[in-house]
């Protein structure tokens, strides 16, 4: 029989592709929302056990894995999120969500899997490198508070000198990969506004103060804040996503209007300063109004910036899985965000795209109830992580 040390990472992706997809397709089956990702946990663990793999739960719903090679060395994680999104599935397919109203509509679930089929990889091959390989099945990338925050506060990334991570992308085609050096994707803040006017008769609102007015105002003139109060060439997007008041009333001016919102942007300097022109904007409208407000912002998820050095790492990586025709660098960054982004403020990191999207089908949306992708993809995806963190190692 040809050992592990005899086979190349992609005869052993290609060996272990069935149990990668055996583990996807559990947990698409029974999805858990961020937080409460038990089940999910216990599940990983026990695969991992099976497997020789030494782990243990962090984060109070993820997991760390750790192999161990021959000797002594450098230390590399290996990340994949777990959680799942509060939607009702609608795919048709036979492993469809038992749990009502959660999906794995983003591909947690695949990314549990190709980082559960680089496990068996790197467990097999661990007599042929020196150093070790954390694997970090994360909990709670959907919602706040960020998973990442806690496995990192519990001491994940002690030791560790370099960290990969990799997101199946439904707009690209099937097998391709992409990565970006420096800022890959936004920084992700949110906010909520109460405007406190003076209720009254809708007939006589003169002898109100209408918060509803002020707020139109307010969310007309925050997109000047985009336009005309930071550089032309800075990413920034300003959203107010959600709008409510006291009453549904047709005849009735509220006493108080609710907003919600959220930030994105990739550079710091700009993070720090949105808020404060936000508040002063407000503050001068309620003063135009007689009227009072209470500001509330949360800084939630930092810019993830990838590494120049580690990125050329998992370049060669990629080359050897997928070959250089299927590589690209991205133009730009994206506005979505990432709490992989913590990881990246503490080590080195190389975070890639890998699509999904097959030929003469339709793409597959992120975080909608027919969210699906071919899993035979976890071939590829478990053998670039394994690859990256040999890689890694062997330099």
């Amino acid at each position: 029989m040809t050992s592990g040390d005899d086979m190349s990472i992609k005869e052993l992706s290609k060996k272990y592709l069935n149990q990668s997809i055996e583990m996807r397709r559990h947990l698409h089956q029974y999805p858990e929302v961020s937080g409460q990702e038990i089940q999910t946990c216990a599940y990983i663990q026990e695969t991992l056990t099976k497997a020789g793999i030494e782990n243990k739960v962090m984060g109070d719903t993820g997991v760390l894995g750790i192999i161990h090679g021959k000797g002594p060395g450098k230390t590399v994680l290996l990340r994949a999120d777990i959680d799942a999104l509060p939607i009702q599935e609608t795919a048709n397919v036979d492993y469809k969500s038992k749990n009502d109203g959660v999906m794995h509509a983003c591909g947690h679930d695949g990314h549990a899997g190709n980082l559960l089929g680089a496990a068996l990889i790197l467990n097999e091959l661990k007599d042929t490198f020196d150093g070790t390989i954390k694997l970090m099945f994360q909990p709670s990338e959907e919602a706040y508070p960020s998973g990442a925050q806690k496995m990192i506060k519990e001491g994940i990334l002690d030791n560790v000198d370099a960290a990969f991570g990799l997101h199946l992308i439904g707009s690209m085609p099937y097998g391709t990969t992409s990565y970006i050096n420096g800022p890959m994707m936004a920084s992700i803040d949110d906010f909520d506004i109460t405007i406190i006017g003076k209720g009254a008769h809708a007939a006589h609102p003169q002898l109100g103060i209408d918060p509803i007015v002020i707020a139109s105002d307010y969310i007309s003139q925050l997109q000047n804040i985009v336009a005309r109060k930071v550089k032309a060439n800075e990413a920034l997007v300003l959203s107010v996503t959600s709008i409510q008041s006291q009453t549904n009333a047709y005849n009735v001016i509220p006493q108080e209007v609710y907003l919600k919102g959220t930030v994105r942007n990739l550079n710091p300097q700009v993070r720090q300063e949105v808020p404060l022109l936000m508040e002063k904007l407000l503050k001068g409208l309620s003063l135009a109004n007689d009227s009072t407000y209470q500001f509330n912002y949360n800084f939630d998820l930092p810019v993830l910036v990838n590494d120049k050095t580690t990125n050329q790492i998992a370049i060669k990586a990629m080359e050897e899985i997928v070959g250089k025709d299927n590589i690209s660098e991205m133009n730009n960054p994206v506005m979505g965000g990432e709490d992989f982004a913590f990881v990246a403020e503490k080590v080195p990191t190389s975070y890639l795209y890998l699509g999904v999207k097959e030929e003469g089908k339709p793409e597959a949306i992120h975080h909608h109830p027919e969210f699906q992708f071919n899993d035979d993809i976890l071939e590829i995806g478990s053998a670039i992580l394994a690859q990256c963190a040999l890689n890694y190692l062997n330099q």
